[in-house]
């Protein structure tokens, strides 16, 4: 039977990467040049962007004398990451459940809330493993997730946006396990109306501690933005959460 999980389709459609990434590409960058900042790699470390998309975060981080793989389930991205691949830069079409490779990497990183899309624990858990095996003994994984209490008290229900002539009509809602957000994208191209469904796990750190030990990672430091203030349970929009890989 095919898969017809949500993401899948949406990730590989034009209009998830109009919505999301007509963004200030010079947050993006802020953010990885904080990180790098703060985590001090040595030169040549090797790096693995999980959920890379089209390489955004990928392409700076390899302008810092790092070795970037990317990885991504979406075939149109991967393609068009690959214009941009050289020596120390690298792009996989992969989904980030199934094993890559083992005890490789110096650092993990996964952003902008790409984790959380699955049905099951046991997905969700098999990505945490797919990650910790990637790392080396004391590798570093950094996860970039929203923030549940966070979100559950400022998200706006509805929006509209038009970007380049196509309109969006986004209305938002949650239970007790998952946001959802049901994105209608009319295209003057198209007769009919184009309708996706993203659905994200109300995941929080005593969740991830949980996740995390179980395939030997201990949350080392858990900050709240991209400025890498210190976490507020209530108040931070973000949970980033630094990891270290204690076991194999």
């Amino acid at each position: 039977m095919k898969d017809r999980s949500w993401f899948k389709d949406w990730f590989n459609s034009p209009y998830y990467h109009q919505l999301y990434f007509k963004r200030d590409e010079d947050e993006a960058a802020h953010f990885i040049d904080q990180l790098i900042n703060h985590l001090q790699p040595v030169s040549n470390s090797k790096i693995l962007d999980i959920a890379c998309g089209k390489g955004r975060h990928a392409i700076h981080l390899s302008q810092k004398n790092m070795d970037v793989t990317g990885i991504d389930l979406s075939e149109e991205s991967i393609t068009e990451a690959l214009k941009y691949e050289k020596e120390n830069l690298h792009f996989y079409k992969h989904d980030m459940r199934l094993p890559f490779w083992i005890n490789y990497f110096d650092l993990a990183f996964n952003f902008f809330t790409s984790f959380g899309y699955f049905k099951t624990s046991k997905e969700h858990n098999n990505t945490i493993r797919t990650i910790s095996k990637s790392l080396k003994q004391n590798g570093c994984f950094v996860l970039d997730y929203l923030n549940p209490p966070f979100v559950e008290a400022n998200e706006e229900k509805e929006i509209e946006k038009t970007i380049d002539g196509v309109n969006y009509f986004i209305t938002k809602w949650m239970d007790q396990s998952y946001f959802y957000k049901k994105i209608v994208v009319e295209d003057q191209q198209y007769n009919e109306p184009f309708i996706f469904t993203e659905q994200v796990a109300k995941f929080n750190l005593a969740d991830f501690e949980k996740m995390f030990s179980q395939q030997g990672l201990q949350i080392k430091e858990v900050l709240g933005d991209y400025n890498l203030s210190t976490y507020h349970e209530i108040t931070s929009p973000r949970l980033i959460l630094i990891a270290e890989k204690i076991s194999i």
